[in-house]
Parts: structure tokens; C-alpha cells; sequence
């Protein structure tokens, strides 16, 4: 399944939306995308599974690439 991360790129950051970024990860759990992105010291956010329909749509930006790890 592949989930959108939610994230600050520095743990020290207090989450404010205009410096909220995102990522694509595959995994099969949300517990397993958070061990993935522990190295990367990301305040992380919100971690959701992205269904079909969305996928698909955000496919179609040409920055869209899923995280590999």
C-alpha cells in the first residue's frame, strides 16, 4: 500500500501548514512507514493510506515519485 507522509524536516519545527511537506512511502502499515522515515529526523505529521483514485490523480504531477527504501 502506499501512504502520504505529512512532515516538518526538522523535529525542532513546530508544524506550520505553508512548511509542510510530503512524501510518498510503500509500506504495509503505518507502523512500518514511520520505522522507514526514522532516520530522517522528520517531525512527522500525518501518515495516510492513499487509495486508487488519488494515486492516480496525483500521478499525474510531474514531481510525483514514491519513496524508496
Amino acid at each position: 500500500m502506499i501512504y502520504k507522509v505529512y512532515y516538518q524536516e526538522l523535529m525542532s519545527e513546530v508544524p506550520v501548514r505553508e512548511k509542510t511537506k510530503t512524501v510518498f512511502v510503500e509500506a504495509e502499515s503505518v507502523r512500518e512507514v514511520r520505522s522507514k522515515l526514522k532516520d530522517r529526523n522528520y517531525n512527522i505529521e500525518l501518515v495516510t493510506p492513499v487509495d486508487e483514485a488519488y494515486l492516480e490523480y496525483e500521478k499525474e504531477n510531474e514531481d510525483f515519485k514514491v519513496l524508496e527504501l
